[in-house]
């Protein structure tokens, strides 16, 4: 123990006996000065976020396109890096790095710690509100990925120069998504930086707010894996699919560049899912759980086949979630709020139960596959198939093979 909350309004630091600091802390927080520097969203801004999504090649390759999307630096296995470092802490480390979060054990109690951090650059370039909420969205379900209850942020906000109108106004409509998500999400911040005027001859950085959040779960051993356990354990999908393209990897791996709405975070619908996984997590109903973030839900799928110990083959069918929605939008849209999981058969329909008793809708789409098989995912006509062990060479290559690590050969097409 470090400290203690105390009634007298003042923020206090002994060493010691010796009372070293000692300021009121309502100084701190209610007096301290505001600035209101002009605000102000761009012409460009609104019109990168307002034009609409082409329609897709009528000649696209599924299964070529998830590829390439697996071998983009941002999509793919960041192994490269952080097996650079040690993150056993200490042999504490219960769920490493890899997945949606990592998993601490408290020595000495039931209790286990999940930490995670991310942001959302692109998002927030186009939408500086949604952005600033999908940020906190995406890290409280990261947590609940693993089982964890989401308990507060810390953030590093970093943007261009705040003395131009366009700039500030990013900041501004920014924090106040990342403010809200917190409020429903009941994640208060508890520290965190600001670093402006990130901008060279070329113009600003992309505006990033990252979040750091930790979230606690009150039995360490319920803790939730991000990958595939068991060949024929059902694999559902929690959440609603939209098929939501703006702003997606997918987009820009067609386009070259970045635009489009991003896709839009209900709080409401983002706490329901928290506490449902929760849940899911207490009663040890489900075998692996995987949020759906970048690349869509067909990179979410692929990544829980893959990361398994001995990759694990997959048979799924989106056609009934996908509505409306094309196939490239069904599998590729990065809609917030969505996330597959897997169960043993016996466990499935409780699974589902568990969700409808939380409001959150709950569809089975397919089964885990032997290992080593092959990676398959349907859409109405449209289907893509791959092996397995191709996929993870790719998504574990991608950056080793351009910063000069060991492994990997320039992925072609059609390779």
């Amino acid at each position: 123990m470090i400290g203690r909350v105390t009634d007298d309004g003042m923020y206090r630091v002994r060493w010691g006996e010796e009372i070293v600091a000692e300021i009121p802390g309502r100084d701190l927080v209610d007096r301290a000065p505001v600035y209101h520097p002009e605000a102000r969203e761009s012409a460009d801004a609104a019109a990168r976020r307002g034009r609409a999504i082409p329609p897709a090649p009528v000649d696209l390759d599924l299964g070529e396109t998830l590829e390439r999307l697996l071998d983009l630096p941002t999509v793919a296995s960041k192994r490269w890096v952080y097996e650079q470092y040690d993150s056993s802490v200490q042999a504490g480390t219960v769920l490493g790095p890899g997945g949606d979060a990592a998993v601490l054990r408290v020595r000495g109690t039931p209790l286990g710690i999940a930490v995670t951090s991310g942001a959302s650059g692109r998002y927030v370039w186009l939408d500086p509100y949604e952005g600033g909420k999908a940020a906190v969205a995406e890290a409280a379900r990261n947590l609940a990925a693993t089982g964890a209850r989401p308990l507060g942020i810390t953030d590093c906000l970093n943007f261009g120069n705040p003395e131009k109108p366009e700039v500030f106004y990013q900041f501004r409509e920014a924090c106040r998504g990342i403010a809200d998500a917190c409020r429903a999400l009941r994640t208060p911040v508890t520290g965190g930086n600001v670093s402006f005027y990130n901008e060279s001859p070329a113009g600003a950085v992309l505006p990033t707010p990252v979040i750091g959040m930790v979230g606690v779960l009150a039995d360490v051993e319920a803790r939730i894996p991000a990958a595939f356990r068991a060949p024929g354990d059902v694999v559902l999908c929690l959440g609603e699919l939209r098929g939501e393209l703006g702003a997606s990897q997918y987009l820009s791996l067609l386009t070259g560049e970045v635009f489009g709405a991003p896709p839009r975070v209900d709080l409401e619908a983002a706490q329901a899912l928290i506490e449902c996984l929760v849940a899911c997590a207490e009663h040890r109903l489900l075998a692996s759980a995987h949020d759906v973030s970048e690349g869509g839900v067909a990179v979410t799928l692929t990544e829980c086949a893959a990361l398994a110990e001995e990759p694990l083959g997959l048979d799924a069918d989106l056609t009934a979630l996908a509505g409306t929605a094309g196939a490239e939008a069904a599998l590729f849209g990065e809609d917030q709020g969505v996330m597959v999981v897997s169960a043993s058969p016996e466990r499935a329909a409780t699974v589902v139960a568990m969700a409808r008793e939380h409001g959150v809708a709950a569809h089975a789409i397919g089964t885990v596959g032997e290992r080593g098989g092959a990676v398959t995912i349907r859409c109405g006509s449209r289907r893509l198939e791959r092996p397995v062990e191709r996929l993870r060479r790719i998504y574990e290559e991608a950056l080793p093979r351009r910063l000069g690590g060991a492994g990997g050969t320039p992925l072609a097409r059609g390779d």
